[in-house]
């Protein structure tokens, strides 16, 4: 279950690097697909809970820093959030 960190730029063309405990977010997430900010957010937290789940599996306790990160990206999601045209897209995967 190797960890992984994408990086997605807002709609202000600012980036941020996320994390996520296990490479899955690969198949929740395309690289260079425009979210609708809505969409995104649902689909890292969705994505981010299964990695939680898949570390809790196999040790017995879910992954705090998957917690972490979906507050941030709510967080910084909110921002946008008066914005109906507001789009995220993940720019790199590492």
């Amino acid at each position: 279950m190797p960890e992984l960190h994408f990086h997605v730029r807002w709609p202000d063309d600012s980036t941020t690097a996320c994390y996520s405990p296990s490479s899955t977010i690969r198949d929740a997430l395309k690289l260079h697909h425009p979210y609708p900010l809505h969409d995104f957010v649902a689909a890292s937290r969705a994505a981010l809970e299964h990695a939680s789940e898949r570390v809790a599996q196999k040790y017995g306790w879910g992954c705090g820093h998957a917690a972490a990160q979906i507050r941030e990206i709510e967080h910084l999601a909110s921002r946008y959030a008066s914005d109906p045209q507001a789009t995220v897209t993940v720019v790199k995967f590492e």
